[in-house]
């Protein structure tokens, strides 16, 4: 063969090579898209199968609460499952204390099954989902969706004042995670399908495919990347032809055709949008008093379910719009069909009513509430302003149908999904420039007050930030009282300078300090000040006192504080000891700082997070679901810890003898702002929801972890 010839294959071998590494990684990507494709169709099923299983199960509670048997004789009209029972029409043709009855009754049976079968089933389900993403890799237990089911059915088909898109949520994503585990994905492609899941429980409740994947991107996931969305998105769209399989296709509220009757109505809706967020914060700071007001009775806590269904039916009595989901309550106010004073009211009633039934461990959603106070709010107010500019102004039921998307934009902090939302529930294309601007002021309104969505406010109170960046400030992380001295040189004020220098000579400290009679700190007298007066110590040592060479103001800390802190006091000056005062008095020494512990404490910080960057590097994807090979068959992976973990020590687990696995770091999630620690565990080192564990361990025992 030619020279020339064999020279052109040797270059050409290693690009062929390289074309068909390509290849093959772009297959294997390929495979595992059309995996995920096809787990996503089957979350969107089965996500549908149980919204309409659920609509049916609320249907049969509002039936049996409301009608008796001749309610759930009419569950089913020639063969089709019937329209859901309308709580207010069927309430009052009740006398007033089965108004008042029936919701206690269905508290009273809601508040023992989520105490005893599955706490997780309290409250309004969503900010559960969140945190079973972040921060337990997207696990969530089975019997959650037959306990929210069961849960959220009796307690909306008993009046309480909730929603059913929470509980189909965590209905959908518990569905979507058991799929997932039953599969045995790893924990990045599970976070999607939990996503999936939600997408699917959305789409078929609401009919509303488009809303339903954005919901789940931007509220439960907070990602619109491709990659995520594509399987979101397959999800919600077979869940809803599914769903209108079984249901029918059409909006869930109609109205009359709204539209812009002048580019000058535009400043009306922003202003309805202001006030759209502030009845959004009324009702998150309402309904999170109301758990703390409920938290505080001193009353078993399956029992107060019970006691918010009472108060919730006696509000019933006189306004049953409160009850369930109040669908056609709003259907009225979209048509301009109440009063204002009855809508000023009903928003103030279902504000306490939804609280209430929230606050005493009902279970439902926040999202029908909010379009609930949204359409009264907008009613109330269209009501007014089309008063005074009644040839520029739509009627009250346009402004009510903007603030009802207002509303929800601002308590869940999702514009773009509340907009879509609007449009796909009432299918009602002229007003959304208007929607679309009321939906970004209030969501500017409520982000400027306060940054937690009426999600993330949950999770916040329980020390879960989703927000949190990781501290960069190394001395930040550390704690005063971690490192100082509890037994500083002190010295009186009366001492004379003989008795100092003595002291002085046979002391390691630069720093004394010196405190009088009553034990209060006076000041701090410094080596270099001393040394001056060496010189003439046989002439001043009867004459001078340790009162006579302090620095009566020296720099000092508490033991609370961060050693940044210390380390600008240490660089400002040339002390090399700081004294640490109690916080509730600054003249009560505690102890001294040293600058060569700080130093110290900051090297072993550093080696820490070497340590914790190094394995970091190496089990990134690890906390994704998959492994690191170490030798002698032993893998590394970074788990969630398992419910049970929560609030024992590592002693106490005795994990090493149960498991077999050895925790190599423990990545603490900080309460207060300060960022994840990592760091090696001792065996006292107690473990709490956020966590997580790099744990190590042959590959058997370490997958066993994996799926506890």
């Amino acid at each position: 063969m030619p020279r020339d010839e064999i020279e052109i294959l040797l270059a050409c071998e290693p690009q062929e090579s390289l074309i068909t590494s390509t290849i093959s990684q772009n297959r294997q990507q390929s495979t595992a898209h059309l995996y995920m494709v096809l787990i996503a169709t089957a979350v969107g099923l089965c996500g549908a199968i149980g919204a309409v299983a659920f609509r049916f199960l609320i249907r049969f509670v509002q039936a049996t609460a409301f009608e008796g048997s001749a309610g759930i004789e009419t569950l089913f009209e020639d063969g089709v499952l019937a329209e859901a029972v309308d709580p207010l029409a069927a309430a009052r043709a009740l006398e007033w204390y089965w108004r008042l009855l029936i919701p206690a009754l269905g508290g009273l049976v809601v508040g023992p099954l989520i105490y005893f079968f599955a706490r997780e089933a309290k409250g309004h389900g969503v900010p559960e989902v969140m945190a079973a993403i972040a921060l337990r890799g997207g696990v969530i237990r089975k019997r959650i969706v037959a306990v929210k089911a069961l849960a959220s059915a009796i307690s909306i088909g008993t009046g309480g004042s909730v929603g059913r898109e929470g509980p189909i949520v965590q209905i959908g994503s518990a569905l979507g995670s058991s799929i997932g585990q039953l599969l045995k994905v790893p924990a990045s492609q599970l976070r999607v399908i939990v996503a999936c899941g939600a997408a699917a429980g959305i789409s078929a409740t609401f009919n509303a495919p488009i809303a339903g994947a954005l919901f789940a991107a931007e509220v439960i996931v907070g990602n619109f990347a491709v990659a995520q969305l594509s399987p979101i998105v397959i999800s919600s769209v077979v869940a809803t032809v599914v769903s209108r399989f079984f249901l029918g296709n059409h909006p869930a509220f109609v109205v009359p055709r709204y539209e812009l009757v002048s580019p000058f109505e535009l400043f009306p809706y922003m202003l309805v949008g202001v006030a759209a967020g502030f009845v959004a914060l009324a009702f998150m700071l309402s309904l999170y008093k109301a758990e703390d007001l409920f938290d505080a009775i001193p009353i078993p806590e399956y029992w107060k379910a019970g006691l918010g269904g009472l108060i919730v039916g006696a509000i019933g009595i006189s306004y049953p719009h409160i009850f369930g989901v109040g669908y056609s309550t709003i259907t009225d106010a979209l048509n301009a069909a109440l009063p204002a004073t009855l809508l000023l009211t009903l928003l103030l009633l279902k504000i306490v009513a939804t609280s209430v039934t929230i606050g005493s461990g009902g279970s439902g959603g926040i999202f029908a509430p909010s379009l609930f106070l949204g359409a009264m709010t907008g009613g109330f107010l269209g009501t007014v302003i089309h008063a005074w500019f009644p040839a520029h102004t739509a009627s009250s039921g346009a402004y009510a149908l903007v603030t009802m998307g207002a509303v929800v934009a601002a308590a869940t902090h999702a514009p773009i999904t509340a907009i879509i939302m609007m449009f796909e529930l009432t299918q009602s294309i002229n007003i959304i420039p208007p929607l679309m601007a009321a939906c970004v002021v209030s969501t500017l309104v409520t982000t400027f007050l306060n940054r937690d969505s009426i999600y993330t406010m949950k999770l916040r109170r329980r020390g879960i930030d989703l927000y949190e960046e990781e501290n960069h400030n190394i001395l930040k992380s550390i704690r005063v009282h971690d490192i100082f001295d509890r037994e500083p040189e002190i010295f009186q004020a009366s001492d004379n300078l003989n008795t100092v220098v003595q002291r002085v000579l046979a002391s390691e400290h630069t720093e004394f300090f010196v405190t009088n009679a009553r034990g209060n700190l006076v000041g701090s007298i410094h080596l270099r000040k001393l040394t001056r007066m060496l010189a003439e110590q046989d002439v001043l040592r009867d004459i001078v006192v340790a009162e006579d060479l302090l620095d009566p103001d020296p720099p000092t800390v508490h033991a609370d504080n961060d050693l940044d802190l210390a380390m600008q006091i240490f660089a400002s000056g040339v002390i090399d000891e700081i004294g640490v005062v109690a916080r509730d008095n600054p003249k009560k020494l505690l102890g001294s700082i040293h600058k060569k512990d700080l130093l110290n404490a900051y090297n072993r910080e550093v080696m820490r997070r070497d340590l914790a960057g190094s394995v970091s590097s190496t089990v990134l994807i690890a906390s994704k679901g998959q492994q690191v090979e170490l030798a002698g068959g032993y893998v590394l992976q970074e788990v969630q810890p398992p419910p049970r973990y929560f609030g024992h020590t590592i002693r106490e687990l005795n994990i090493g003898a149960e498991t077999g696995v050895q925790v190599v770091l423990l990545r603490k999630r900080a309460i207060a702002g300060g960022g994840r620690e990592a760091r090696v565990p001792s065996a006292d080192d107690r473990i709490d929801e956020g966590d997580r564990l790099v744990i190590a361990g042959t590959r058997s025992a370490v997958e066993a972890m994996d799926v506890i």
